[in-house]
């Protein structure tokens, strides 16, 4: 690769550190070029600045701002399957296996979604002032509205595991509300940050509206979130590096929008057991367990667990580990051998604590070359075990025996994270019941959605602010009244 960056308009050569793209499927490199400097990010951010100040995006209507982006969701998908080649040679996600499927073609369906959604919002609304308080002493009528208007500049940085749905879920509402935009990519996943660039080109946004920058190391990333002239963060990735986020955003004031780390639980009513194999498998076949809402916890009756687990193992020994190119993949590599030592650290741990593995816990020993770890399922006594609450980001589930649901639903708050939940019944009623009581951003009943038009976000440890739905457009907005009289 040539360019390391877009940056008002127009594609740059890095002049920084050079950043090696490794395929995490075999340890090849990608890509091998030099990332932008600290301050060629700094002027990224200036254009961005400008552009904003400028007015030349912020105050077009928005149905031009529409059109514009429309133009962009068009060249975007233009660009589908090199987004999806990209994203199986830099995030080591099985090209033929049904996770590809929302790592591109649905969010690429979303993206006009956003758009048509925005539309639907008001610009201005009333505020509900009592006849009385809109007449003053003097006679005077009084009108008060409220008014949405864009923050200003915003900095978005996406992880690794997702690159193109993390990705537009912030630059198109940011966008579509009448933000500019300096996007950063995950340095294990940057090659597909520019189709958005060219995207951009194509669609001829204004110069400066969206930026990217691609970097080596952790400065620039750091400097998004420090820079007075930066508005608001949105980052999706570990709560270690949100956290340090939200130190570093706190002395300008910034507006956070951060999507962390999760610990989701899966409550299997008695009359639902038989789904709990396959559902246990879909979290180690979705993307190698590397995502945050991922169902990792698994709690089942005490008196079905011990054929509850030798069903999921029969079938953890099914699953196909492999190249992200192979057309029988089903489970790829985690993105790094860091990862994969993590995922021995919270095996190990688990069984130093009592836990028991029942299957995997290795790396396969079929695959010498890539960051690969066997589906690994872990019995373990209690909630309280490392690997129950802690998120390793990898291919491992632990199963957890209730005694009653009570028992199951204070162990499935009895976390630091609180991003998402599931419950499976074939009891309606019952399963709602359960679901309502688990104290989470998001909680799945019977069902998982991922809609352009039902916000997601997390509690506690799992971040601050929602993605998607109309509080997912609106954090993108301040709001201001404006009281009229005459």
């Amino acid at each position: 690769m040539t360019h390391a960056g877009y940056i008002a308009g127009d594609f740059v050569i890095g002049q920084g550190a050079t950043l090696r793209v490794e395929n995490p499927s075999d340890e090849a490199i990608v890509d091998s070029f030099a990332g932008l400097s600290l301050s060629q990010t700094e002027a990224a951010i200036m254009a961005a600045r400008h552009a904003f100040d400028s007015g030349t995006w912020c105050n077009r209507p928005a149905l031009e701002r529409a059109a514009a982006l429309r133009r962009f969701a068009d060249a975007l998908k233009t660009k589908s399957s090199s987004f999806i080649d990209l994203i199986a040679q830099e995030a080591g996600c099985p090209l033929h296996a049904p996770v590809m499927n929302s790592q591109v073609n649905a969010p690429m369906a979303q993206a006009h979604e956003i758009i048509d959604f925005f539309l639907t919002l008001p610009e201005i609304e009333d505020n509900p002032l009592p006849l009385a308080n809109r007449i003053t002493p003097s006679g005077q009528m009084v009108q008060s509205v409220r008014r949405y208007m864009p923050v200003g500049v915003v900095a978005a940085i996406a992880p690794y595991n997702f690159p193109f749905l993390t990705a537009l879920w912030k630059i198109m509402p940011a966008l579509i509300a009448g933000n500019t935009v300096i996007f950063r990519p995950s340095p294990f996943t940057p090659l597909s940050a520019l189709l958005f660039a060219e995207a951009a080109q194509e669609a001829e946004l204004p110069p400066g509206v969206l930026n990217i920058v691609l970097e080596g190391g952790f400065e620039g990333a750091q400097l998004l979130s420090t820079h007075p002239a930066v508005d608001m963060v949105a980052f999706t990735g570990s709560t270690t590096v949100g956290s340090q986020v939200m130190i570093q955003a706190a002395p300008s004031m910034k507006r956070l929008q951060l999507e962390l780390g999760g610990k989701s639980a899966q409550v299997f009513l008695p009359d639902a057991v038989d789904r709990a194999p396959m559902l246990a498998a879909a979290v180690c076949t979705a993307h190698a367990g590397q995502g945050c809402a991922l169902g990792t916890r698994v709690f089942v009756p005490e008196d079905r667990k011990a054929e509850m687990l030798e069903k999921t193992a029969a079938l953890f020994s099914t699953i196909r580990v492999g190249h992200a190119s192979d057309p029988n993949t089903q489970m790829g590599p985690v993105i790094s051998a860091a990862q994969v030592a993590k995922c021995e650290h919270f095996v190990a741990l688990a069984l130093e604590q009592g836990g028991r593995l029942v299957s995997g816990g290795r790396r396969p020993g079929h695959l010498p070359r890539g960051h690969f770890f066997e589906p690994t399922l872990l019995d373990l006594p209690d909630n309280r075990n490392p690997a129950a609450q802690e998120e390793i980001f990898g291919p491992v589930v632990s199963v957890i025996g209730y005694r009653d649901l009570d028992h199951a639903v204070a162990m499935a708050n009895d976390s630091k994270f609180a991003l998402s939940g599931y419950v499976h019944g074939n009891d309606r009623r019952l399963a709602v019941d359960v679901g309502s009581r688990i104290h989470s951003g998001t909680v799945h009943v019977n069902t998982g959605i991922m809609s352009t038009y039902v916000s997601m976000g997390g509690h506690r440890f799992s971040g601050v602010g929602r993605e998607r739905g109309v509080e997912g457009l609106r954090i993108y907005q301040h709001l201001g009244c404006l009281n009229i009289g005459g």
